[in-house]
This record gives structure tokens, C-alpha cells and sequence, in this order.
């Protein structure tokens, strides 16, 4: 807002107004502002109508916030900057004069065409619920990309594609960082959370096949075909199911794969994201889809996380703004059974979810190496997901990692305690076994 201020009033006052979820629109304003917050524009108060304001802890000097319909002071998800206006109400020559104070939030990312791409893509959305706020997006390459000529289960490195990102974050070089929510470890180095759940495009994995066998399925491939996959996860279930293949390990970025599987002759098909494949716009390089029957797909596959500072509100909040709830959840659950099997990379764990009627389905699995042992159940759970965010503070709002302060607390409580039971469940069944086997046949090769 810009508007000459007394006493904590505002006077004179536009107000520019972006809705968040959970948030009720500002009291004291008339409809002008209420049909503002609904289509995300702005209002021009006449002078002599009164706006009451306050100032916004831990933001920069200027910022206020406003109160919703009940009379509570809420933070908006960014902050304003006031400044008095002259007489003759010459708002545009103080918009220029913001502009060029305009804050600077920079976003991390590896440095592969998809991670820019899926930066990119946050970075967009940002822009446009933040249109006073710039972004400069810093690139880097993490232990993950530099490692090309080992599988990425031998690493035996649990922030493979995060560390130098997270480094980047510390030193305060970088204020938030996006990634493939699935590189993401289920427990996170002191000081840091995942703010942010973008929602999530197709989790299941695709196949690309070399030209000369394009109409082919994995079915159909001929005897000792061999197909590139750098996860265990996907190999262990897919030699179960396909016997008559042979899986082998294929590193690199997207790019270099699928030129590994064309020039190369080496592979008859390589098993990517499908998730990766269409934000890189390669859709028509899809020959087959895997549904959960024949491979059920990884933690937080084809969802976006945003990881920022633990105890940066003011980031906190921008990206807050970004949570999806039906993703959120789901992964909750999802990276809460994997957390409590501990799991990780090194071993076969896979999982399927789904959310129909107020009910989260979740099924997990996990196999041995070869994929002849394996164990998978299904549970459910009720998740009520109210319009408004109805409990308390938290003194520790994480949930295996996540911070979700404007999704209600219960709901993702029930999320992270199916994935604890369903897990709980394996185990109890002798999951334990097959994953110990799996960890020491890894490592010994």
C-alpha cells in the first residue's frame, strides 16, 4: 500500500492485495477490497475512509499487515512497502522510486536443463503472486551430477543432488531452493525445511525406446534386451515382472540418457520420469506408461519441493502460498513410510497414492534386489481437510521435513501416521529382512 500514515492509520491508500490460501479478506475496507482480494488486484481508498494497520514484525521497515473479518491481524504473504505519499497524491512517481528498491530473492537450482526448466516454472508463479518482489535464479552443480561413472545407489551419498544447494542456503547466498521433491532426504540437515509443495504431475514412470524398437513394450522386447535404469527401485520390480530383460545402470541428466540410448546401441530402452519427460516438452518420446501394477514409482515422484531456511518467516511465507494440498499429503505419507523403514536409494522401496472422498490410499512395497523376495500392503486413512486452517501454533511445524503452516495440522497428521502404520505393518511382516539383504547384496557390488 502507499498512502500517508498518522498514528497508525492509513489515509489515501491503495492497497494491492494477493490471496492466500486459508485467509480471510481485510475488515475496515468495504467491498472494494473484498472484490479486490477475489481477482488479486488493487483499490483505491477515497481520503476519507480509515484502514487501521500495524507493523509487521521481522519484515523491513514500512511493511504493515492487515486484520481479516474477525478482528485478527494476519501477515500477508508478502509484505508491502509504505511510504508517505506527496500532496497532489503523485502515486506513480513513488511506484518508480519502490521499483528501483524492489527486493531481490534468489532461487537455487541445479544446473541440467530440467532442473532450470522446473525452477523456471516455480520462479513464474512466484512473479506473478509477487509482481513488487525480483528474482534472480543461481545455478550450480551438486556431488550428483559430478559423479557420472557410478550408480547412484554405490555413492553411498544421502544429498547426492542437495548438498552444495543446501551449503548455498546456509551462507545465506541463496534464500530458497527448488528441487525434485524425490532428491530430497526424508530427514533434512539442521536449520532447513521443505516450505513448499508444488503440485504434483504425473508420478509414474515412462519408457523411451531406441528408434528401431518404437512400437515395442517391455513385454514385446526380445530376449536379453537390455534396459538402462539408475534406480534399484525400478530394476527390482521390473525384473520380477519382465525376466526375459537386463537391467543396467545409466547415469546423466535427462540429455545424455536418451543420447546414451540412441547412439549408443547399447540399450534397448532406458525407464525415466514421466514427470521429467514432459516438463522437458519430450512427450512424443514416450513408448509405454508404468502403471502401479507393474511398477509402483518412487517417494514424491513428479512433485516439486521448495527447501528455504527453517526459521526464515518472511521466505516461509512467500513460498507457503505454493503448498498443494492433495501433494502435500500424499507425500507426507509417502516420505513418513519411508522414513520409518529406513529406506533410501541404496535399497528397493516404491510406493502408490491415492486421495478419493476424504479418503489417502496408500500402498507400499519393498524388494530384494533381484526382485524375486518382495512385500507390499495396502492402508487407509480418513483426512479431513477443512476451508480453514483451524489449530494452534506448533512449536515444530515439520513433518518429515515439511513445513506446512496454512494446511491444517490434523490433516497432516493423519497423512504422516498412515505412512508410520503402513510401514509398521511391513515390518512386522519381515520387510526388515528383505531390506537388510538388499542393503548388504548393494554394497558388496
Amino acid at each position: 500500500g502507499v498512502g500517508a500514515v498518522t498514528q497508525g492509520k492509513v489515509f489515501s491508500v491503495a492497497i494491492v492485495l494477493i490471496p492466500a490460501q486459508g485467509r480471510s479478506s481485510p475488515s475496515g475496507a468495504g467491498p472494494e477490497v473484498t472484490q479486490a482480494l477475489s481477482r488479486a488486484g488493487s483499490v483505491w481508498l477515497p481520503e476519507d475512509r480509515e484502514l487501521s494497520v500495524r507493523p509487521v514484525p521481522g519484515r523491513p521497515a514500512g511493511a504493515f499487515c492487515l486484520p481479516d473479518s474477525g478482528g485478527h491481524w494476519q501477515q500477508p504473504p508478502a509484505y508491502f512497502p509504505r511510504t508517505a505519499m506527496s500532496g497532489n497524491g503523485d502515486a506513480a512517481a513513488t511506484a518508480e522510486e519502490n521499483s528501483s528498491k524492489m527486493r531481490v530473492i534468489r532461487v537455487g537450482t541445479r544446473k541440467s536443463q530440467l532442473a532450470r526448466i522446473q525452477t523456471d516454472s516455480v520462479v513464474a508463479t512466484l512473479k506473478t503472486l509477487y509482481p513488487g518482489l525480483q528474482f534472480e535464479i543461481i545455478a550450480m552443480s551438486t556431488t550428483g551430477d559430478k559423479i557420472l561413472d557410478t550408480a547412484l545407489s554405490k555413492i553411498g551419498e544421502k544429498s547426492l543432488f542437495t548438498k552444495e544447494l543446501e551449503h548455498a542456503l546456509e551462507r545465506n547466498e541463496v534464500d530458497l531452493v527448488v528441487h525434485s521433491l524425490k532428491d530430497l532426504p526424508t530427514v533434512l540437515p539442521p536449520g532447513f525445511t521443505i516450505g513448499a509443495i508444488c503440485k504434483r504431475e504425473s508420478p509414474y514412470d515412462a519408457v523411451v525406446f531406441h528408434p528401431k524398437f518404437v512400437g515395442k513394450t517391455l513385454e514385446t522386447l526380445p530376449e536379453k534386451s537390455v534396459v538402462g535404469t539408475s534406480s534399484l527401485r525400478r530394476a527390482a520390480q521390473l525384473q520380477r515382472k519382465f525376466p526375459h530383460l537386463e537391467f543396467k545402470s545409466i547415469r546423466g541428466n535427462l540429455n545424455t540418457r536418451l543420447r546414451k540410448l540412441d547412439e549408443l546401441q547399447e540399450f534397448s530402452a532406458i525407464i525415466l520420469a514421466a514427470a521429467g519427460l514432459q516438463r522437458m516438452g519430450w512427450q512424443n518420446r514416450v513408448g509405454q506408461i508404468l502403471h502401479p501394477e507393474e511398477c509402483m514409482y518412487a517417494v514424491g515422484q513428479g512433485a516439486l519441493g521448495v527447501e528455504v531456511r527453517a526459521k526464515d518467516q518472511d521466505i516461509l511465507d512467500l513460498v507457503g502460498v505454493l503448498h498443494d494440498p492433495e501433494t502435500l499429503l500424499r507425500c507426507i505419507a509417502e516420505r513418513a513410510f519411508l522414513r520409518h523403514l529406513e529406506g533410501g536409494c541404496s535399497v528397493p522401496v516404491a510406493v502408490h497414492t491415492a486421495m478419493k472422498d476424504g479418503q489417502l490410499y496408500l500402498t507400499g512395497g519393498v524388494w530384494s534386489l533381484n526382485g524375486a523376495d518382495s512385500m507390499q500392503e495396502t492402508m487407509q486413512a480418513t483426512i479431513h481437510v477443512p476451508a480453514q486452517h483451524e489449530d494452534g501454533p506448533e512449536d515444530d511445524p515439520q513433518l518429515v521435513g515439511i513445513t506446512a503452516q496454512n494446511i491444517p495440522r490434523r490433516a497432516q497428521l493423519a497423512a504422516e501416521s498412515l505412512g508410520i502404520s503402513l510401514a509398521t505393518l511391513l515390518l512386522n511382516k519381515g520387510a526388515k529382512n528383505i531390506l537388510d539383504v538388499a542393503r548388504q547384496l548393494n554394497d558388496a557390488h
